[in-house]
């Protein structure tokens, strides 16, 4: 028997298939197709567009062009929309949202008859969401990305978002920058559509899909607002088509266990966001693979740091993209790649690497290997007795002479706390203190904001201190910086020895043994776990209680642990 297309793909169930076909195809025609259009394969269009979303307010533009190649090749698109993560617009954050949009889009594409699938995302969570939901749900799928903006001015300097938001945001909360001052910053930081203009989430996200493959290559850095991002998408529409008409290569194909080693070293040659790391963690998951730590930390100490992009650097998405792009990192640590990977073209790794450059590469942006900015990776895993199950700290955005630090803990009972107390003048805090955040972690009431990177004290910031040693089971968003350690695992919400820090109780950072310790006695801890009453969180219906009842560590990617592979 033919396998179906089309529309004739899963027909709704009414004991007779003929007429569920007369009926769908009666009511499609209301929509104005021929029969002739309804007869062709589909190619749908999963768009992430919304008011609420403003990386992502050029997609109207961007489906046009997808449209256009998609019928140009021979196919039907029809556009479907999923729900929309726009990072700063929702309370209490993204990240519990995640799983959410993962769960649409794998139940639409899954249940919309749709031959092959464009995946239209951009704004931190969504490429993740996305790529999460069409490898569970195994249709032909390629992403097109929203791209990052371009650059703002202030007073003769740049401005991108939103690095340079936190760092004139604190230079205001150390009164350095006037009220008038931050208010004119405000409308200069975000200037047109397209995600953050720095090495964020969003941009590494980008980077990472396309590493996987799952984007058309060279496409994943190109601004938002450039003519080649329309090109690509009608590129993309193209290839749909021919994904439609030939039944692959399917999500599966391409997302294998070696291309996620692939993305990780990218991720780390490329200093991208913590945030990243739970969620190439989650996509590993959805074939059936654990993100290892001790693996990770391997690859950060033979993978270097090649691109010089704020926040950890000087420049930002439109320069790295004018500068060869992905295509350049690649080129400098081809030798440490596997290049058997295949992209959803039919492209090995190796067939990629052995075409010739457009351009000459800009060494000011992205470095040669045999000239690193850092020898070694971006980021690494930490264990220890703090966080047995690990932690990540992005060594590339800290302070050198932090990076190997022992000091006394400040800690903060819950974000509330946090906001009560940080700018008390009265607050007992000293530079060389370790401040603690506890109960932020994804089954913490706040779902695991982006609150890891806990404000200087304000007496502190008006004395000149710019860094702290800073611990969380929250994350950072990876527009930020400072040697912050996130993602400690167990969180203190489900009991773990994060809840048992106390102000004044010491703690070892070392960066070279990989460790954060509480350097607690035995016998004082057991003391302490007795006495413990672990808060109590349950929401009591719909979603909320749904992610809180089923999520998982942030070691384990903050997925559902029902949504992966048996046995993952």
């Amino acid at each position: 028997m033919t396998k179906p297309q089309g529309l004739d793909n899963g027909l709704t169930n009414y004991g007779d298939r003929d007429f569920a076909r007369y009926l769908r195809r009666s009511f499609a025609k209301s929509m104005g197709y021929t029969g002739a259009a309804l007869d062709k394969p589909i190619v749908g269009i999963c768009t992430s567009e919304s008011g609420f979303n403003n990386c992502h307010r050029h997609f109207p533009e961007m489906i046009e062009a997808v449209t256009r190649g998609v019928l140009a090749a021979g196919a039907l698109p029809i556009t479907f929309p999923v729900i929309s993560l726009g990072e700063v617009f929702l309370s209490p954050t993204s990240m519990v949202y995640r799983n959410l949009m993962a769960m649409a889009v794998e139940e639409m594409i899954r249940a919309q008859p749709m031959d092959a699938v464009v995946l239209m995302g951009g704004c931190d969570k969504t490429v993740p969401a996305m790529l999460m939901g069409a490898i569970s749900a195994d249709k032909p799928a390629v992403m097109v990305v929203a791209g990052p903006m371009m650059t703002g001015r202030h007073r003769g300097e740049r401005l991108g978002a939103c690095t340079d938001c936190r760092r004139f945001w604190g230079s205001f909360r150390a009164g350095k920058v006037s009220a008038d001052e931050i208010d004119q910053v405000e409308g200069r930081l975000a200037v047109t559509a397209g995600t953050c203009a720095v090495m964020g989430t969003a941009s590494t996200m980008a980077l990472l899909a396309e590493t996987l493959g799952m984007l058309l290559p060279g496409s994943a850095a190109i601004p938002a607002v450039h003519a080649d991002r329309l090109r690509n998408c009608e590129e993309t529409g193209a290839l749909a088509a021919g994904m439609a008409l030939t039944g692959g290569p399917r999500p599966t194909e391409v997302v294998v266990p070696a291309a996620v080693r692939n993305a990780q070293r990218v991720l780390l040659a490329v200093s991208g966001s913590t945030n990243a790391v739970i969620h190439l963690a989650a996509v590993a998951r959805r074939i059936g693979i654990k993100l290892d730590l001790d693996a990770f930390n391997r690859l950060s100490d033979e993978t270097p740091v090649l691109v010089d992009l704020k926040p950890v650097g000087a420049g930002y998405m439109e320069d790295f993209h004018y500068a060869g792009g992905l295509e350049g990192v690649l080129r400098e640590i081809a030798p440490q790649l596997e290049t058997e990977t295949v992209s959803v073209t039919g492209e090995t790794l190796a067939d990629r690497l052995a075409h010739p450059l457009p351009d000459p590469i800009d060494r000011a942006v992205i470095r040669e290997a045999t000239d690193p900015i850092s020898p070694v990776g971006g980021l690494i895993a930490l264990r220890g007795s703090l966080a047995p199950e690990g932690a990540i700290l992005k060594r590339a955005a800290a302070t050198d002479a932090l990076l190997e630090h022992e000091g006394r803990a400040v800690v903060f009972a819950s974000l509330e706390d946090l906001a009560e107390r940080i700018d008390d003048p009265g607050l007992d805090v000293a530079a060389d203190d370790i401040l603690v955040l506890q109960n932020a972690g994804p089954k913490s009431p706040s779902g695991m904001p982006e609150a890891g990177y806990l404000p200087i004290p304000k007496k502190l910031a008006q004395a000149g201190v710019k860094d702290m040693v800073r611990i969380s089971d929250a994350r950072m968003s990876g527009t930020a910086f400072g040697t912050i350690v996130l993602h400690v695992s167990p969180e203190a919400a489900i009991g773990g020895p994060l809840s048992l820090v106390r102000t004044g109780d010491r703690i070892r950072l070392s960066a070279a043994d990989k460790r954060i310790d509480l350097l607690v006695d035995d016998a004082t801890l057991a003391r302490r776990t007795a006495e413990r009453t672990v808060p109590t969180h349950q929401p009591k219906r719909g979603y909320t209680r749904l992610y809180h009842e089923h999520v998982t560590s942030a070691t384990e990617g903050c997925d559902f642990d029902f949504l992966g592979p048996e046995g993952c």
